[in-house]
C-alpha cells in the first residue's frame, strides 16, 4: 500500500435491509493512517450498517469498497481485512463467549497464529495496559456492563490490529471508567473510527467528527455552544445533553 493510499476508500456506498428503503445511499468515506473519525447520528441511521460493510459483513448492493490498498468483494478478500481491522461491537455479549476474561483475550492472537505463551503475554500486556490486570481470572459473565465494555475493546487490541472501528465504546461505562476509556483512546497510536451518541465523549477523542444524513456521511465542522456552558463540535447534528 503507497504511503499516501487510503486504508479505507468507500465510493457510491448503496445498500437496503429487505422491504425497505436504501439506509446508505452513493456513500463516500476515506480514511488516512492516523485519522482519528468520531461518528454521531440518530439511531437507524445506518452508522452499525456501514461498520459491517467494511468488515465484508454485509455486501453493498452498489459501490466499491477499497480496504487496505485493495478491492474487497468476495468472502475470501475480507479473511485479511478481518485479521487487520478490529471491530468492538455495540453489544459486548456479541464480542466475549470464554469462561475466563484471560481466555476471552487469549482467543484472537491465538486465532492469528501465536503460540500459548505468546498470546497469553500479548494478552497480559494489553489487560496492563487497560488497567484490567488483575481481571484475567475473572468470569466473564459476571462482570458488570462497563467491565464488560472494556474487556471487549481489550479482545480487539491484544490482535494487534491496524485500524480500530468502535461502535459505541462508551455503553455502560460509569464516570470513572468513561475516564479510563478516553486516556486509553488518546494514548493508542492506532488509526481508528468510532461512533458514539455523546458528543463530549467523541469531542474528547477524536480529531474529525462526521454526521449522517439520508444515507450520506457529512464532516461536521460546526461548533454549538450550550447554555450548560460548554461548546463542542457536532452542530449540525440535533441532539439532547
Amino acid at each position: 500500500m503507497e504511503p499516501k493510499q487510503p486504508i479505507i476508500n468507500l465510493e457510491g456506498i448503496y445498500y437496503s435491509y429487505p422491504g425497505t428503503p436504501p439506509i446508505l445511499k452513493d456513500l463516500g468515506l476515506t480514511i488516512f493512517k492516523g485519522n482519528r473519525i468520531g461518528l454521531v447520528a440518530p439511531n437507524g441511521s445506518g452508522k452499525t450498517t456501514l461498520f459491517h460493510i467494511i468488515m465484508g459483513l454485509l455486501k453493498p448492493s452498489a459501490g466499491r469498497v477499497n480496504i487496505l490498498g485493495k478491492d474487497r468483494q468476495t468472502e475470501q478478500d475480507f479473511k485479511d481485512v478481518r485479521r487487520r481491522i478490529g471491530l468492538l461491537f455495540q453489544d459486548a455479549d456479541d464480542q466475549l463467549f470464554s469462561p475466563t476474561v484471560l481466555e476471552d483475550v487469549a482467543f484472537g492472537p491465538l486465532n492469528l497464529g501465536k503460540s500459548k505463551e505468546e498470546a497469553i503475554a500479548t494478552s497480559r500486556k494489553t489487560l496492563e495496559f487497560l488497567g484490567l490486570d488483575d481481571f484475567e481470572d475473572r468470569i466473564t459473565y459476571k462482570l458488570s456492563g462497563g467491565e464488560k465494555r472494556l474487556v471487549s475493546l481489550a479482545t480487539v487490541l491484544a490482535m494487534e490490529p491496524e485500524v480500530l472501528l468502535l461502535d459505541e465504546p462508551g455503553n455502560a461505562l460509569d464516570s470513572g471508567m468513561r475516564s479510563r476509556l478516553i486516556d486509553v483512546l488518546n494514548h493508542l497510536s492506532i488509526t481508528f473510527m468510532l461512533i458514539s451518541h455523546e458528543f463530549d465523549f467523541i469531542a474528547e477523542t477524536t480529531e474529525r467528527i462526521f454526521s449522517m444524513e439520508h444515507g450520506k456521511l457529512f464532516q461536521d465542522d460546526e461548533v454549538h455552544v450550550h447554555t450548560h456552558r460548554h461548546s463542542h463540535r457536532v452542530g449540525r447534528q440535533p441532539h439532547e445533553h
